[in-house]
């Protein structure tokens, strides 16, 4: 009786333990599953476009290495895993946090620094998101597209900034630039009031009129 017993606890332990296992494979390929789908939507959404600059503003902004980095790292799309596009998006934000050094002096300007800003955000969102435990797929692909939007703003941007500099200006305009700054350096206080005998006098002459 006894070892019918035991025989029979061991066999329902058996068959336990085979669900069990059973169990966590199914969990495992519902994961790896997932994991493919997640790969696949952000594999299929990550298509970053470099827009063109004039050639004028080519040349200006020549001299700025880290934009040519961010831009080169960019458009070097992962390809093997999720844990690829995951290094790429820490590359990413490190470079485009880059951008803010050296800027040429042309393009040194208050709204260059704030379409940078702009685009850094949408780059550290990525970062964010593909970073997660719970990987956030298309939130991801929504910010490749904003990001996208803020980089061709900001080459709109460069491209506005070099045509308004090579405009000419009319004969006399940078004279008139710098009597306007001048005058605005001249503080406007009043001259000091004439000492009293002579405001006696011109008082004398003006009813001797």
């Amino acid at each position: 009786m006894t070892v019918k017993r035991i025989a029979f606890i061991f066999a329902a332990l058996l068959v336990l333990s085979c669900q069990n296992d059973e169990k966590r494979l199914e969990e495992q390929q519902r994961d790896a599953k997932a994991k493919e789908l997640i790969f696949n939507n952000i594999n299929k959404g990550w298509n970053f476009q470099t827009p063109t600059l004039r050639p004028a503003t080519q040349g200006s902004a020549a001299s700025w290495a880290e934009l040519r980095m961010f831009l080169t790292e960019l458009n070097e799309k992962p390809k093997s895993s999720i844990g690829a596009f995951q290094k790429k998006a820490k590359a990413l934000s490190k470079k485009v946090r880059d951008l803010n050094n050296n800027i040429p002096p042309t393009f040194n300007k208050p709204e260059i620094k704030a379409r940078i800003a702009v685009l850094s955000t949408k780059i550290n969102s990525i970062n964010l998101y593909v970073n997660l435990d719970d990987i956030a797929d298309q939130k991801v692909i929504a910010n490749v597209l904003e990001a996208n939007e803020e980089l061709q703003a900001l080459y709109r941007e460069m491209d506005e900034i070099v045509m308004k500099n090579a405009i000419p200006k009319e004969e006399g305009e940078a004279d008139m630039i710098r009597m306007l700054d001048t005058a605005r350096a001249i503080p406007n206080t009043p001259p000091p009031p004439a000492p009293l005998h002579i405001m006696k006098q011109r008082s004398l002459q003006k009813n001797a009129r």
